[in-house]
């Protein structure tokens, strides 16, 4: 008989798999990852291109160029593209990252013969009408005027301006950025990034010979490549530094600490990982533990590592009580020196595993997820093995090892500060 009053035992997942691609080419070059599912009549294609020639003086170039990609081609207006698209039950979107902008369709194996030729009129002949440029800048400017009202935001900003500078991590975007956005700028950058030279295509689904080879008549010919530089960033070691901007009316204090860390190619990185999960990386960590469910002081709090391209960061970020912010500031710090000096304990080691290893095997619920995990190393020139050595790493480490991590990496000194509110 199943005893209700006695909760199952804790088993830790032992083994997980993951669906590696299939590369082909073009006849152009372009390079093609497929992850093949004949389960669903679906194919999810995304068109990876690297952001290029960034201009400190120009920051918006690729996220507007992004932003403004389907809005019109010299054959078709953005409301027939829409339209077509929707025609066919497709779905088509844009998306900019500091490193990557992408486009992305979704559609039905059997519409691809008719949605193909619409993806590759917008990633080839976009025109950006100006009448659709004044729209964006006027919609982006009320957003971001709304936006810097947000302590949350402010503190964001701040933080990355601080810890990156004048790049594409740091920029610092006023609404003079938008004022100073003109057309040819977004029609050269447009002709410079979208190009095949320039582009990744990863596909997910229901993909085979029949449909590689519509890909490669719309896409693997006459398509002009370009000679333009891929971004390029170098960062210096972070050093302390404090930010305090004040609002003497906040109910609320936002709070951001962290630093430049390593990103994925470091050896590092998974143990990193666990250690950040110990700390704040998960409901039940030590931050949630403390300044929510103990103290109060907040709805949430967490700590996180990004890794970008030419850098990573550890942050963590948090929204307080204005009354309450010096002292949650005091706990934060108190959490990151208890595991600079104290052991973390074999059953909370356990239970952080569990949930580290449940969530990357949850996280492969389906075909695009496998898609996912593949553009996360590919673009960190990584091989699968960083997921073997990742989830070996996630069972076999020691208290030891996760104190030793903090104590190279959690340097308060090293701490870039940021509160926006009262303190």
């Amino acid at each position: 008989m199943l005893n209700r009053q006695q909760a199952p035992d804790f088993k830790q997942v032992s083994t997980i798999n993951f669906i590696q691609p299939t590369e082909k080419k073009l006849d152009n070059g372009v390079p093609v990852f497929t992850i093949y599912s004949g389960e669903q009549d679906i194919v999810r294609i995304e068109f990876i291109f690297n952001n290029v020639n960034y201009d400190v003086d120009k920051p918006l170039q690729a996220v507007a160029v992004s932003s403004l990609l389907n809005n019109g081609t010299q054959k078709l207006t953005s409301k027939q593209i829409a339209e077509q698209i929707d025609f066919y039950g497709a779905f088509f979107q844009t998306e900019y990252v500091q490193d990557q902008s992408s486009v992305t369709l979704y559609s039905l194996k059997k519409h691809l013969a008719s949605v193909l030729p619409i993806a590759k009129d917008v990633l080839s002949d976009s025109q950006f009408p100006q009448t659709e440029i004044d729209i964006y800048i006027q919609n982006q400017k009320q957003k971001l005027q709304v936006s810097l009202k947000k302590n949350d935001i402010l503190s964001r900003k701040a933080f990355a301006k601080a810890l990156f500078g004048d790049t594409a991590y740091g920029a610092d975007i006023k609404a003079a950025h938008y004022d100073a956005i003109k057309r040819d700028d977004l029609v050269a950058y447009f002709k410079a990034a979208y190009a095949p030279n320039n582009c990744t295509i990863v596909v997910s689904g229901k993909f085979d010979e029949e449909s590689f080879g519509l890909l490669n008549h719309h896409f693997g010919h006459e398509w002009e490549a370009s000679d333009a530089v891929k971004n390029h960033f170098d960062f210096p070691q972070t050093t302390q530094q404090f930010i305090y901007q004040e609002k003497p009316e906040a109910l609320q204090s936002a709070i951001r600490l962290g630093k430049i860390a390593i990103n994925r190619k470091h050896e590092d990185f998974a143990g990193l990982q666990i250690l950040n999960c110990v700390l704040g990386g998960y409901f039940g960590s030590r931050l949630m533990n403390n300044i929510r469910e103990d103290k109060g002081y907040t709805y949430g709090i967490g700590s996180g590592i990004s890794a970008l391209q030419d850098a990573g960061y550890f942050f963590i970020a948090t929204e307080v009580g204005a009354d309450v912010c010096a002292n949650a500031l005091t706990e934060i710090y108190k959490e990151i020196e208890l595991l600079k000096t104290e052991l973390v304990s074999e059953e909370e080691l356990n239970l952080v595993r569990n949930y580290m290893l449940g969530s990357m095997l949850g996280s492969l619920e389906n075909v695009f997820s496998h898609a996912d995990k593949f553009k996360n190393i590919h673009f960190a020139g990584l091989g699968y093995d960083y997921y073997e050595k990742y989830i070996q790493t996630v069972k076999r480490i020691t208290a030891k090892e996760i104190q030793a991590l903090a104590q190279k990496y959690l340097k308060a000194d090293d701490f870039v500060e940021v509160v926006i509110g009262k303190k």
